[in-house]
């Protein structure tokens, strides 16, 4: 079983930058999309990146284009997430994803992490 680990997190005041891993527990990780989303108190998951891990398109949410970059290290199984410009509103628990499609929907998605948090204070 594939098991995803997410690290990165943490309390930043608004502007600040915040860089998120995801890191997979085995050499033969066979899905072919990794994503990160986000859930704030009371809201739904929402997708905010995805990356394919052959060869790196990626695709965004409106709301942090120009702000977020995801990106993969393949030798290192491990997706991350340079989030840069913060602001309060991207306040949330942040999960990694692996899925096979490079889409939004959350249960599509079949692997999960147990999230992080991120603050971002005003």
């Amino acid at each position: 079983q594939v098991q995803l680990v997410e690290s990165g997190g943490g309390l930043v005041q608004a502007g600040g930058s915040l860089r998120l891993s995801c890191a997979a527990s085995t050499r033969t990780f066979s899905y072919s999309v990794m994503g990160w989303f986000r859930q704030a108190p009371g809201k739904e998951r929402e997708f905010v990146a995805a990356i394919t891990w052959t060869y790196g398109n990626t695709r965004y949410t409106d709301s942090v284009k120009g702000r977020f970059t995801i990106s993969r290290d393949r030798p290192k199984n491990t997706v991350y997430l340079q989030m840069n410009s913060l602001k309060p509103e991207d306040t949330a628990v942040y999960y990694c994803a692996a899925g096979d499609l490079l889409i939004t929907t959350p249960n599509r998605y079949a692997v999960w992490g147990q999230g992080t948090q991120v603050t971002v204070s005003s």
